[in-house]
């Protein structure tokens, strides 16, 4: 098996990369479905984030209200950095099981783990290899605020919360440009994943991606 990482800066087209990778026969898990998971109602993780930012951050249902608590920490550093220290190691935990699932079914298996904070966290260390996706600063920009219905000066405080895409690229062994859209998109991903099933020993390797 080979375990890939997956990361890359906000709106910048990871959930298409890990979708394409998964349709070309990866195992994913992807960095939302985790974070959910530990989280969920119920989890000692939503009962840390209560009793660290209050139950203002909850819904009337008892579960919690991502666009609250990401109004908190997208304005405060300090507390963003706390939040990340509840979940991270949950998220970590949650990962390695599956990996170590992934591994019991097939010995060959691509196993590809997108986390966001993953080269911040250090995370990525513990991969074979790092898949970073890119795009243009501008079309970060102008999909953030379609997607979450943000205003200009939202979107950039978001972005400039996290790691800049080009330090990211120094840790990248590939690196998915996903500026031209999503043929190229996927173009990419499926020259890559040919990589990664020659060097997991998988008998697809050779596969005709057209096919798919």
């Amino acid at each position: 098996m080979i375990k890939v990482g997956l990361t890359g800066s906000i709106a910048t087209g990871k959930s298409f990369v890990t979708e394409c990778l998964r349709e070309l026969g990866a195992d994913v898990i992807d960095a939302d479905q985790a974070a959910r998971k530990v989280v969920e109602k119920g989890t000692p993780g939503l009962a840390a984030i209560v009793e660290e930012f209050g139950e203002d951050v909850l819904t009337s249902a008892g579960e919690l209200d991502r666009k609250k608590l990401g109004a908190i920490v997208f304005a405060d550093e300090a507390r963003r950095k706390r939040l990340n220290a509840i979940v991270h190691p949950l998220v970590i935990e949650l990962q390695d099981e599956w990996l170590k699932g992934v591994r019991e079914r097939n010995e060959n298996a691509i196993a590809v783990v997108d986390a966001a904070l993953m080269i911040e966290s250090g995370g990525y260390e513990r991969f074979d290899k790092l898949i970073v996706v890119y795009c243009e600063p501008a079309i970060q920009l102008a999909r953030l605020m379609a997607r979450d219905n943000l205003s200009e000066t939202e979107a950039r405080r978001r972005i400039d919360a996290q790691m800049p895409q080009d330090e990211k690229r120094k840790f990248a062994d590939h690196v998915i440009d996903t500026s031209k859209g999503y043929e190229d998109t996927r173009r990419q991903a499926e020259e890559i994943y040919a990589l990664l099933a020659e060097a997991a020993g998988n008998d697809e390797a050779g596969m005709d991606t057209e096919a798919l």
